[in-house]
């Protein structure tokens, strides 16, 4: 068997008795990750994007981001993008996904940010941002170029 740099050719696994490298690249988490989702939604035209930072007032995650759509397509195509374009910048895929568009709200769970995608109409009922109103509300639009 040959071995080099502790990996095995015949069977490209490590050897016992080596440690093997791996080299892991930063990912993308907390203010940055709930930044990229805020984008990716307006990159798709999600309505009203709002990033709250909800570190010391919640332990289920520490940003939510909450933006309409206002179709269930819409609605559809916006969770798609999110979900894959953060992956593309550099996030782990999300832990979960509830929902579904045509229930009209989707949660996307990234453990650090949570992406609300809701419907017009079920987001002023529900009113996720009155909830939530101790929250500090983050400017995710600085330095984007208006059109």
């Amino acid at each position: 068997m040959s071995v080099k740099n502790g990996i095995s050719k015949e069977i490209d696994r490590p050897v016992a008795g080596f440690f093997v490298r791996i080299d892991f690249c930063e990912m993308l988490k907390g203010l940055e990750l709930a930044l990229a989702s805020a984008n990716a939604a307006d990159e798709l035209k999600a309505e009203d994007i709002r990033v709250f930072d909800l570190r010391g007032i919640s332990s289920l995650t520490d940003f939510m981001v909450v933006c309409s759509g206002n179709s269930q397509p819409h609605l559809k195509a916006i969770v798609r993008d999110v979900e894959s374009k953060v992956k593309e910048r550099g996030a782990d895929k999300a832990l979960s996904s509830e929902g579904k568009a045509a229930s009209r709200w989707v949660v996307i769970d990234f453990v650090d940010v949570m992406v609300h995608v809701l419907d017009e109409e079920f987001r002023e009922h529900y009113a996720l941002e009155t909830l939530w109103g101790d929250a500090k509300e983050v400017d995710w639009s600085e330095g984007n170029d208006e059109d």
